[in-house]
């Protein structure tokens, strides 16, 4: 069976995460797609591997780096904010003013 063929239409896309067994298996990142490797982080199951630091609770005063720990994103419960793929915010300053 096909992704296309389970997955028809776009709200199936978005709701689409990657399993328990598959995030918890002995795979290695490498061989995991792109897509389910980024679900299984954000559910919490598999490392993280970048160096940003993030506000983990409210009120903190400073900021910690989330690298090499397993921290659920705001979507499944967790601390870190949801940066998504969505709309560019106004006044962003990717947009290039002439």
């Amino acid at each position: 069976m096909r992704v296309d063929e389970l997955l028809e239409t776009e709200q199936d896309l978005e709701d689409w995460a990657a399993s328990r067994s598959l995030c918890t298996s002995s795979k290695p990142n490498a061989s995991l797609g792109a897509s389910a490797l980024a679900s299984c982080k954000s559910q919490g199951y598999r490392r993280r591997t970048h160096k940003r630091k993030f506000k983990l609770k409210k009120g903190q005063k400073g900021r910690d780096s989330v690298e090499g720990k397993k921290v659920k994103g705001a979507k499944y419960g967790g601390p870190l904010p949801d940066y998504g793929s969505g709309p560019v915010m106004k006044g962003s300053s990717s947009k290039k003013s002439k």
